[in-house]
């Protein structure tokens, strides 16, 4: 019999708010973090808007010691390891010094680790200096650094490691230490995604110019996910982390329950019958939905919220097809959803942590977040389900399954069922 998996901490490093307080309060005010950036306009980006958290340097040394900060420069990392750190504290636990902790591990993923790092390492170097980049490159660039620094800082014994799959990282991290647990190897595990920011980074979508051009004079009107006048994605950066927990460790210790991990689906389209590179294959994505709720032991009209993917690109139709599809739902009897990116941007490799985050505190605090900058609602939308489903102001309202879904470059898809613990 599979152990039951809660919840117990979260922690999130998001362009609108960095923390739970002032995330959860931007989320609920449909606040944008969307800013326009000069660096990429001298730099000839055609979007020169995007989401980067807001962290001082004062902020920094409350996590890191200065000497842990000297040559830092890996933003992702740090993201992580503050949204990571905070989950932690936030479900009660200790960081201790000198104790491991063989009932505790993590899976925290990244895309692209430490982009900025490796350009400042290389930077003016030719291949007779190329030991001159310094001690601190390897750990900020190998892409299981994340996973490094929130092992050693916070003394973990079990599994530490870190996955990557792209936009459907963070989901899948969710999944993967949920199944651990579940499979009665570890206690609890702290599990997440995390992105780095910057030119280096970002370059290559504007080069795909699948980034939005039409808003550098409007930034927080930039992220349009299911508007008719989408333009493409405003691309973004930060950190989501939670504490995942056996429902017995968690009673035991009588923490704090934010909700459960019913189950979850992992699959691939193989970029086969219309699913690229760029593309989900349709039929794999919505076997990845129906996957996940038979895996979670509900139905399909449990589902009282999705938390989309739904990145303001052509895609958004295609996936509340998908969605209708896969659940048989439609008009007036299909789900709530919303988009995170409407406020944040594509967080990319970290953007279904921060989305899960957001989803689980529906949950606990019974409201459904407003999708902004769609009110112009896709037409391809409005003739599949009815556009009360999509909320543009705050909705007080009890709800009780939450589905989260990410469908990532390179055609992977990851679909997670939450519910309010009762």
């Amino acid at each position: 019999m599979k152990n039951r998996v809660v919840i117990t901490g979260m922690g999130v490093v998001s362009p609108n708010g960095v923390g739970l307080t002032d995330f959860t309060e931007a989320i609920k005010k449909g606040t944008s973090g969307i800013r326009f950036y000069q660096e990429l306009k001298d730099l000839n980006f055609s979007c020169c808007i995007g989401g980067i958290p807001s962290i001082s340097e004062d902020l920094k040394r409350q996590y890191f010691t200065d000497l842990q900060l000297r040559n830092f420069n890996s933003s992702g990392i740090l993201y992580g390891c503050i949204a990571g750190m905070d989950a932690w504290k936030d479900a009660g636990l200790t960081i201790h010094k000198d104790d491991l902790d063989f009932d505790s591990g993590t899976v925290f993923g990244t895309g692209t680790s430490g982009v900025e790092k490796f350009r400042e390492a290389i930077y003016k170097l030719d291949d007779k200096k190329v030991k001159r980049l310094g001690s601190t490159v390897v750990v900020q660039t190998m892409a299981s650094g994340i996973s490094a620094y929130l092992g050693g800082i916070l003394g973990l014994g079990n599994q530490v490691t870190t996955n990557s799959s792209a936009c459907s990282t963070g989901t899948e991290a969710i999944l993967m230490g949920a199944e651990r647990i579940q499979a009665g190897k570890a206690k609890r595990m702290l599990v997440g995604s995390c992105s780095d920011h910057g030119a280096y980074l970002w370059g290559g979508f504007d080069a795909m110019r699948v980034m939005t051009y039409k808003h550098n004079d409007s930034p927080e009107k930039g992220s349009r996910p299911m508007s008719e006048t989408a333009s493409g994605f405003v691309p973004g950066s930060g950190a989501g982390a939670m504490v995942l927990e056996s429902l017995e460790s968690a009673i035991e210790r009588g923490a704090t329950i934010y909700a459960e991990v019913l189950g979850g689906a992992l699959n691939s389209g193989g970029q086969r019958d219309g699913g690229t590179m760029t593309a989900p294959n349709a039929k794999a994505v919505q076997k990845c939905i129906k996957e996940a709720i038979k895996e979670a032991g509900i139905s399909t009209n449990d589902i009282d919220v999705i938390n989309g993917h739904l990145t303001a690109t052509i895609k958004d139709p295609v996936e509340i097809e998908n969605w209708a599809m896969a659940l048989n739902r439609k008009g007036k009897n299909f789900p709530y959803i919303n988009s995170l990116k409407s406020m944040v941007g594509h967080c990319l490799a970290a953007a279904g942590s921060i989305e899960s985050v957001a989803a689980v505190l529906q949950l606990k605090e019974s409201f459904i977040f407003p999708s902004i900058n769609c009110e112009d609602i896709h037409p391809a939308i409005t003739e599949l389900i009815d556009t009360d489903c999509i909320p543009s102001k705050i909705l007080n309202k009890d709800i009780n399954i939450v589905a989260k879904a990410s469908f990532g470059f390179g055609d992977v898809n990851a679909c997670v069922i939450f519910k309010k613990y009762e």
